[in-house]
């Protein structure tokens, strides 16, 4: 078979694939580390980590070694046999985040929608709330998934509109206003969970003031409410800690992750809980055909093992705090980048596009040509995450990158 170049690579896809997405115009054909190559050799430090699922760098030895061991000798069996590996996995996974129970699935929106079946179905059997009264509150400007229900809850014409009838039973509330919460608390005695991202990533790394989850973390105590934390994008040392949450010491009820969980080499989720709340699913009420695989468990603790292991929450919280430090001093200066903001090594650059609405994301074309992939969000918004392998030199190169583009499209705009 010939090797097709880029723009063939590109076309196939525009011809062939739903028009569901809008790439930078990259074609990539490998990665190790924080590094990618394009499919003609190019290379660039990959500021995206497939939206924070690569935290241990891309192609990860021991990750992959993980893999193709277990791909040899079992890779799936369905739940109805028990396998070697997912019990290992399961006592693993619950001692490291400090949970009795995990149910395995896939991906981040199936974990989601676990986690929605699991409060409801504690709210009748354990709260007993009236049938098909069961409220859960969810924040604006939330991004937890792409199904059907999930939309359902979300503020974003692009991501509900065309997809009704919704599904009911959320009450939506301001994000980083524990009043709020409170409030919807006092007046609606069936609600049974919060569902709240620690931080806002999809809406531009959008952080909440201090002491905002353990106001609300406490509220949900006082009134019976499961706390249900999506740290699909936020956890696995993303933000500097293993968990956002643990920032403010706040142990969720219903633990969501996904993403790098599996260091980005397979779709892997899970959802912690305790006993006595994930006790309300009894056989044949919820599960995955792949959920829990061979593989999916080898390669997690491989991936949760090279986490501890070279100490990457500290790396991001060390590397975050110089990173907004730098492009801080930038901002100061500039009259394209306004602030920057984030937690760890998920961090946001927000740009003044008055004038130009596109203005972000021809910075992120340029960026690219300078050797540096990162994608915009909500117009004038720059995400910048890198995987968390990234060394203090590296990331002062990239600073570097960021800082020579912002300059030459301030030159441009005078």
């Amino acid at each position: 078979m010939k090797k097709l170049s880029a723009e063939e690579l590109i076309s196939l896809e525009e011809k062939y694939g739903a028009h569901n997405y809008h790439p930078l115009p990259v074609v990539l054909d490998r990665g190790e580390g924080v590094y990618v190559w394009d499919v003609n050799g190019k290379k660039y430090f990959d500021f995206l980590s497939a939206y924070s699922a690569v935290n241990q760098g891309h192609c990860h030895p021991k990750i992959i070694k993980a893999l193709t061991d277990q791909s040899q000798k079992l890779t799936l069996t369905s739940r109805a046999f028990y396998n070697n590996q997912l019990g290992v996995y399961e006592e693993y996974i619950c001692n490291y985040f400090g949970y009795e129970k995990v149910l395995p699935m896939n991906t981040g929106a199936e974990a989601v929608e676990t986690a929605i079946k699991l409060c409801r179905k504690w709210a009748y059997n354990i709260k007993k709330i009236p049938e098909n009264l069961a409220q859960i509150v969810v924040c604006e400007n939330n991004f937890h998934g792409r199904t059907t229900t999930i939309v359902s809850f979300s503020i974003d014409p692009d991501a509900y509109r065309d997809y009704g009838p919704y599904t009911p039973g959320f009450t939506v509330i301001k994000y980083n206003d524990a009043g709020e919460l409170e409030k919807a608390l006092n007046t609606n005695p069936n609600i049974a969970g919060f569902l709240v991202e620690p931080i806002q990533g999809e809406a531009g790394a959008y952080v909440p003031d201090d002491g905002y989850l353990s106001q609300c973390y406490k509220l949900c105590q006082q009134h019976k409410v499961l706390f249900i934390a999506d740290e699909v994008q936020t956890g696995i040392a993303r933000t500097g800690k293993l968990l956002a949450c643990d920032y403010e010491n706040v142990h969720p009820d219903i633990l969501i992750l996904g993403k790098a969980i599996s260091g980005g080499v397979y779709p892997i989720s899970a959802v912690l809980s305790s006993n006595d709340i994930m006790k309300v699913f009894q056989p044949g009420q919820h599960g995955s055909t792949f959920g829990g695989n061979p593989v999916a468990a080898a390669v997690a603790i491989s991936a949760l093992e090279v986490i501890r292991d070279e100490d990457l929450a500290n790396n991001a919280f060390e590397l975050g705090k110089y990173f907004r430090s730098e492009l801080g001093e930038l901002c100061k200066k500039s009259n394209i980048a306004k602030s920057v903001r984030g937690k760890g090594l998920l961090n946001a650059l927000i740009i003044n596009n008055e004038g130009h609405k596109n203005l972000a994301w021809d910075i992120c074309l340029k960026l690219a040509e300078n050797g540096l992939l990162a994608k915009p969000t909500h117009t004038n918004i720059i995400r910048f995450a890198p995987p968390l392998v990234i060394t203090k030199e590296q990331i002062e190169e990239c600073v570097e990158i960021i800082k020579r583009t912002i300059s030459l499209f301030e030159r441009l705009n005078k």
